[in-house]
């Protein structure tokens, strides 16, 4: 991954490419992703973790990290006779870039913060003038 936000945007960068830089997601993460996108079912994470060839608990971590990244949705279903289990399926394309919007404006308005701060502490012309009135 490049290190620096130049080198990032000198690179081409894919729609997973997305998700792993605005959520930081795992290799692991982007394949559970998939396999719920990929499938007109929702999925219990036994079925997952069938789908991405992993034990359950290593896919219900994933599932995890992608319900707290707000990538994918949790259903309850109740058993007739008592008793329940979770479906999971993706959220709505549509949500999740209107998220991604959102944390990107949230960034670049930090980053203007940072460059702003940094122009005004590194301004020689508000040094100079200082440190002749003081």
């Amino acid at each position: 991954m490049p290190d620096s936000m130049a080198e990032q945007l000198r690179h081409d960068m894919t729609c997973d490419g997305l998700l792993e830089c605005f959520h930081g997601l795992k290799q692991l993460d982007k394949g559970v992703f998939q396999a719920l996108v990929t499938t007109n079912d929702a999925l219990t994470v036994d079925d997952i973790a069938e789908r991405v060839d992993r034990e359950r608990s290593t896919a219900y971590r994933a599932v995890q990290r992608l319900l707290s990244a707000g990538l994918i949705q949790k259903e309850q279903i109740n058993y007739d006779q008592g008793g329940y289990y979770h479906v999971y399926e993706p959220t709505d394309p549509a949500e999740i870039a209107d998220d991604m919007q959102r944390l990107l404006n949230d960034w670049y308005a930090k980053m203007g913060q940072l460059i702003q701060e940094f122009e005004t502490k590194y301004d020689r012309t508000d040094a100079g003038v200082q440190s002749i009135e003081g």
